[in-house]
Parts: C-alpha cells; sequence; structure tokens
C-alpha cells in the first residue's frame, strides 16, 4: 500500500481478503463434497467388484488362501481404501492450490527470493524420497501380517471343540502369539518409517524461512530489496508449512491406502472360474472315478488308484478311520480339487473341467461343517432359484424330509420358513441346521 492512500484503500483491501476468504470457503467446501461423492461412489463399486471377484474364485483358491486374508481384505483394507478415497483427493486437492498460491505469493514479492524459499525445501524431498522407497513394501507386509492374524484366529474360533477336545490350546495359543509378534514387528517398522520421516519434514521447515531472512538481510545491504519484502517473504514461507504438512500428510496415507487397494485389486490376478460358454454339458448322473491319485502340497500321498463307479440312483456310503481320505475323495468328486493322476468324471465330462453353473447343478457337496445364511428359511432357499415359486421351494422342502418345521404354517399368513433363521439361530437342532443348508441344492 503507498503512503497516503487513505482509509479508503484499507477498507477495500479488507474487502478483497472478506471475498478470497469466502471463496476459498464455498471452494474448498465444493471440493470436499464432490470428493465425498466420488469417493463414495468409487468405494461401492470396488466393494461389488471385490464380492464378484470372491465369488468367483475356485473354491480350492479360497481355501489356500484361508478365509482369514479375504476377510482382512474385505474389511480392513476395503475400509483404508474408502477413507482414501473420500478424504485423500480433497484435501490433496484444497491443500495444493494452497501451497501454489502462498509459493506464488513469495515469488511475487521477489523472485529470487521465492528460488531461495524453493531451495530450501530440498531436505523434504529427500526425506520424501527416502520414505517412498521403503513405505509401499512397509505396508504390504503389514496387510499380509494382518491377515493372517484374522485367518489363525479364524481357524482356532471355527474349530474350538476340535481344539479342546484334542487339548491343541497350548499349540494354537503359541502359533497365534507367533503370529501376533511377526504382526508386531511389520507394524513397529511402518511405524519407525513415519517416526523417521515426519521428525525430519519438521525440521527442514525451518530451512526455507532462515534461508529468505539471511538472504533477504544479504539483498537489503545491497539495496536489492526493501525489509517489508524479506519479513513478508518469511511469513509466507512460514504459513507454506501447514498446507505442505497436510499434503505430505495424504501422501503418507496414500502408501497404506496404496498397499490396501493392491491387495483388494490383487483378486483380479487370482484364478477365477470359467464361464459356462463352449463347456460340455454331461450326458447323465453316473461318476467314474478312474485310476486317481491325490497329494497334497506339503504331505504325502491320501490316495492311491481309487476306481470307483456310483451310477444314477444308486446310494454309496464311503467309511474309514480319520486320515482315510474319504474327504479328500469327497472334494475331488464335487471338483473342488483336480485329481493328480487319473480321472474323476461326471457323465463322461471331467469334473475339473465342468463350468461353475453346470458342477454345482450335477453335483452338491454338504460337509457337516453347514452355514445358514441370516434371514429367512425362504431366503435361503431362494439362493439357488431366485425366481422359484412356492410350490417349488415346498417341493424342495419335502425332497430333503424338512416340510415337518414349515408344514403346519403352509396356510397361515406368516409361515414358519418365513421366520428368521441364521448362523446364531438359537436352539435349532444340529440336524435341523443341516437340512437348511442341503434344501437351495434340492430346489429344481
Amino acid at each position: 500500500m503507498r503512503a497516503g492512500a487513505g482509509v479508503s484503500a484499507v477498507d477495500r483491501l479488507a474487502l478483497v481478503i472478506v471475498v478470497c476468504a469466502l471463496a476459498q470457503l464455498l471452494l474448498a467446501r465444493w471440493a470436499r463434497y464432490v470428493g465425498h461423492r466420488f469417493g463414495e461412489r468409487t468405494l461401492a463399486r470396488v466393494r461389488e467388484d471385490f464380492v464378484d471377484r470372491a465369488l468367483a474364485l475356485p473354491a480350492s483358491v479360497v481355501e489356500r488362501a484361508g478365509t482369514g486374508d479375504l476377510t482382512a481384505r474385505g474389511t480392513a483394507d476395503v475400509a483404508i481404501v474408502g477413507t482414501t478415497l473420500r478424504d485423500v483427493g480433497p484435501e490433496l486437492l484444497v491443500n495444493s492450490v494452497q501451497a501454489l498460491f502462498v509459493m506464488g505469493a513469495v515469488f511475487v514479492l521477489d523472485p529470487l527470493l521465492g528460488l531461495f524459499g524453493v531451495l530450501g525445501l530440498t531436505p523434504v524431498w529427500f526425506a520424501l524420497r527416502w520414505y517412498l522407497r521403503r513405505a509401499r513394501d512397509g505396508y504390504l507386509a503389514e496387510g499380509t501380517a494382518n491377515s493372517e492374524v484374522a485367518e489363525i484366529l479364524t481357524a482356532t474360533v471355527a474349530g474350538a471343540r476340535t481344539v479342546e477336545a484334542f487339548r491343541l490350546q497350548e499349540r494354537r495359543v503359541t502359533a497365534s502369539r507367533d503370529t501376533l509378534r511377526t504382526a508386531l514387528r511389520t507394524r513397529l517398522y511402518t511405524l519407525f518409517l513415519r517416526t523417521v520421516f515426519f521428525p525430519a519434514v519438521e525440521v527442514s521447515y525451518t530451512i526455507p524461512v532462515a534461508g529468505v531472512l539471511l538472504v533477504g538481510g544479504w539483498l537489503h545491504g545491497r539495496g536489492a530489496v526493501g525489509v517489508g519484502a524479506v519479513v513478508a517473504a518469511a511469513l509466507y514461507l512460514r504459513q507454506f508449512t501447514e498446507p505442505l504438512d497436510q499434503i505430505l500428510m495424504r501422501i503418507e496415507q496414500l502408501q497404506s491406502s496404496g498397499a490396501s487397494f493392491a491387495r483388494v485389486e490383487g483378486l483380479a490376478a487370482a484364478p477365477r472360474a470359467e464361464g459356462d460358454g463352449d463347456a460340455p454339458t454331461p450326458a447323465d448322473d453316473r461318476i467314474d472315478v478312474t485310476g486317481v491319485r491325490y497329494a497334497y502340497e506339503r504331505g504325502g500321498e491320501v490316495l492311491h488308484g481309487v476306481d470307483l463307479t456310483v451310477r444314477p440312483g444308486e446310494r454309496l456310503a464311503v467309511v474309514g478311520p480319520s486320515g482315510a481320505g474319504k474327504t479328500t475323495l469327497s472334494r475331488l468328486l464335487a471338483g473342488v480339487d483336480a485329481p493328480t493322476e487319473g480321472t474323476v468324471t461326471v457323465g463322461g465330462v471331467p469334473v475339473s473341467g465342468l463350468a461353475p453353473e453346470t458342477l454345482r447343478r450335477q453335483v452338491v457337496l454338504v460337509t457337516q461343517e453347514h452355514h445358514v445364511f441370516l434371514g429367512s428359511v425362504r431366503d435361503n432357499l431362494l439362493i439357488a432359484e431366485p425366481a422359484a415359486t412356492d410350490e417349488e421351494l415346498w417341493a424342495a422342502l419335502s425332497a430333503v424330509g424338512a416340510e415337518e418345521g414349515c408344514g403346519s404354517c403352509r396356510t397361515v399368513s406368516t409361515p414358519a420358513w418365513a421366520r428368521t433363521v441364521g448362523a446364531r439361530t438359537a436352539r435349532r437342532p444340529s440336524n435341523s441346521r443341516w437340512r437348511v443348508s442341503c434344501w437351495p441344492t434340492r430346489t429344481p
């Protein structure tokens, strides 16, 4: 402001400042609104794609990965990605604009002071480069360790009765502690990265201010710049640290969310079950097992040259001691795994080569680890055939001998099969829950 300009000049400047503040408020609010809207929509697509990809995975892939890994990817990792999509984009935009305006103001005051201010940020660049080289691998390792923690806890809870029956408590506790120690080490490593990066950046913030003051003092001594310009440039650079600090924090958050996003999108690279397409169709329901051998990756051979034929209408019971291979044979018949040698066919077509929809129509595996989804009995029935009529659903109930629990209510407005059931259904007999899990497999 020129000397003698009067009070009106101050009023005009004050008005400009108020207008700029209002513009900043409105633009920041608009950016956050657009960012949150974009983030929620994108997050919805990410979740839907994750579920679609998870359901498209072959059962053998899911079992090798572990339910804990899928759970961690679908909960913690997706939540981190969602937070980033909602918050990081708008905040980066707002703070980047603020940083550009502040640094631009320094260059307007004096280009040489602005140049020294930018050069003073060199230590920040080195610290950021050091951090980025290590952060992605660190966060990926942390995500993997969290998945292992979720997996071992899920497996221990699901097999609690077996653990208790075989007195495996100490072994499971030891395994859990080892997994938690690994997870702790990965978290401490990412914490170490942050405790080095952020203090180094905080110390580096003083360098541009100190440099501008020193250079400005030297220039002022030579009459090249005024005291007001030097002080204003130093204050601007001090103000510049706030948006820059926010930008660096969001970059740090991007490293964590980038690792989580890689884990979520990693399902796309996993082998997927193929669609029906031109897959062969079985001629009938005859099952033939010829010269089948099977060995697990970390164990010896379980099946040794098995030959078996099950014709349509026949019932076959396979009995034997624990570890004889009964479950393994069932998995091969259901197409969960492929034999190491030999063939397993249904209707003359290899089971492992059937398309998912065809396979589910030809072979159904119902284990003793049954599951009933939360909802009504009718909802569970409609999983297999969403367009099934009530008569078709009752026929499915009758086929598995389960109509006794619902038959007495067939004619009332709220039948028993419309009542809520689920994994936590109280006092429901085990055989009743098992039948519920069978119902969807018998719909026409």
